[in-house]
């Protein structure tokens, strides 16, 4: 593991420095290796850096538990993700209070093209299971990753969904990712790390879920999502708190009216009345609001060349085609192509604009040319 992984690991158990404050540490220091080799003098002139802080850091023994923790996640198949590593969530990166650290299981492509979280209450009834599955299963023509809590309730009915609906889900953990909470749900993460999925949290191995960790969780959730949906919930608890951070975060909030004699739809009409909440009532909403369209009917640009008749194209169209598909992505230049493909570089022009009206092939600039995709 690369250095600056085990220090930023370091600063995020140190006990008594949050996310804010030690990205201020690595913001004046410039990474977070030179805030550990930075003496403790100049780093009590660092603003809100006391002598207790700037101590701390002084310890060769932060340094040490990081290594160990970084062999035991090693032997158990845990991913640490810093957060200036790539396949650190990107979307939550953008958020003031991201943690530093994230341990992950599982092969879930945290930085998918669209993320939906969906939570409610955990004494959902039969009515808001429903709805969640409904909404998971109309969501599948957009194969969004779909982000949730583990927790009894609407959580577990949305992971559940996934699973049935074959969609990639994450469970964002308010334990440590050893510690399955609830227990009974430990056969469902199972099933979903087999299918792509992961659970994540920011707490080391060991863990317990303490309640004053679940809001920490909830502004996971709402920081990995484009949009929260709120299928049920009452008028207090953890789905609101994550609304109310995803309004924070600047993050769409939907939430999906209920009975209005039920006491687990009260809080998703509180939300929709107070305007704190986009009203829900079908897939429709979703896609008005996040301007998605239901493109699942229109091929690609690749399936566009599979299905295209060949024997249409001249020879040196053909070899054009076929030239550019071994180069994959890389764009040649016309005078390459020509020689290439052992043309005449006036009839390769030619040929190229052609294709270029087909729509199978790009121009960029500096008279090169790649396959549209």
């Amino acid at each position: 593991m690369e250095k600056e992984t085990l220090y930023t690991l370091a600063l995020h158990l140190m006990e008594g420095i949050g996310g804010v404050k030690a990205r201020q540490l690595i913001s004046y220091c410039g990474s977070s290796e030179a805030v550990f080799k930075l003496p403790k003098g100049k780093l009590m002139k660092i603003p809100q850096i006391g002598e207790r802080i700037a101590s701390s850091l002084q310890e060769a023994s932060l340094l040490k538990t990081a290594e160990q923790e970084i062999e035991k996640t090693h032997k158990q198949g845990i991913h640490i993700l810093s957060y200036h590593q790539p396949e650190y969530p990107q979307r939550l990166k953008q958020t003031y209070d991201a943690p530093l650290v994230l341990f992950a299981k599982g092969d879930a492509k945290l930085n998918p093209s669209r993320s939906v979280a969906i939570v409610g209450t955990r004494e959902a009834t039969e009515y808001g299971k429903a709805v969640t599955e409904e909404i998971v299963s109309e969501l599948r023509k957009y194969q969004p990753l779909i982000v949730s809590g583990l927790a009894y309730g609407i959580d577990i009915a949305a992971h559940r969904a996934c699973i049935k609906y074959n969609l990639p889900t994450v469970g964002v953990m308010a334990s440590g990712i050893d510690t399955i909470y609830p227990a009974a749900h430990k056969k469902t993460t199972e099933q979903m790390l087999q299918q792509e999925g992961a659970i994540l949290t920011e707490n080391k191995l060991g863990t317990k879920p303490d309640a004053m960790r679940f809001p920490a969780r909830n502004r996971v959730i709402a920081g990995m999502a484009d949009v929260i949906i709120v299928v049920e919930a009452k008028a207090k608890g953890g789905a609101l708190i994550t609304a109310d951070i995803a309004n924070d975060y600047n993050r769409e909030v939907m939430a999906v009216p209920g009975n209005l004699h039920k006491d687990t739809s009260e809080g998703c009409n509180n939300l929709i009345k107070q305007h704190k909440a986009h009203i829900f009532t079908s897939i429709k909403d979703l896609e008005n609001l996040l301007n998605w369209a239901d493109d699942s009917h229109i091929m690609t640009a690749k399936q566009v060349r599979l299905h295209f008749d060949k024997s249409e194209l001249s020879p040196i169209e053909q070899k054009i085609i076929a030239t550019l598909e071994v180069k994959d992505e890389q764009a040649l230049p016309i005078d390459e192509l020509s020689w290439q493909i052992e043309a005449p570089i006036q009839e390769v022009n030619a040929a190229v604009l052609n294709l270029e009206i087909l729509g199978l092939i790009k121009s960029l600039p500096g008279k090169k040319y790649s396959l549209f995709r």
